[in-house]
């Protein structure tokens, strides 16, 4: 059984247009946001990584598809999991709701870097702890 780590976002003024539509690149940030602190779910941070592993977590590329507007004071959630992992890198999966709807869905290519930007081996640790985020299929 694979598990979601859920992250709770309120939209406020700053993140909409004048017509209190959120504005579509503050969905990255809201994704930015729910993988930093699926991180910290398992024990770490990216400051922690950076200092224990010498490495860094870096968007490869990113595939988000919006679905509905979100609007401002709009409760959203965003449910995480991890799709797939390699030596270096992982996918995340990444769904943003509102009561059930789906606003947008993304799918992140995640690498670990050094700091020459030269992808490094995922730590064992970071491996081992995101293993119950593991997921083959999207269920609600």
């Amino acid at each position: 059984m694979h598990e979601n780590f859920y992250h709770k976002i309120k939209v406020y003024y700053e993140d909409t247009d004048a017509g209190g539509i959120v504005y579509y690149a503050n969905y990255l940030k809201y994704l930015e946001r729910a993988r930093t602190e699926a991180l910290s779910t398992i024990g770490l941070s990216n400051l922690q990584i950076k200092d224990k592993f010498g490495a860094f977590i870096i968007v490869k590329s990113c595939n988000i598809n919006y679905k509905k507007s979100a609007y401002l004071e709009d409760e959203l959630s965003i449910r995480s999991f991890v799709k797939s992992i390699t030596k270096t890198s992982f996918f995340m999966n990444q769904i943003i709701t509102k009561d059930e709807n789906i606003i947008a869905d993304a799918k992140i290519h995640l690498v670990f870097v050094n700091n020459k930007s030269k992808p490094v081996k995922v730590p064992d640790l970071i491996f081992d702890n995101f293993k119950p985020y593991f997921c083959d299929s999207i269920k609600f």
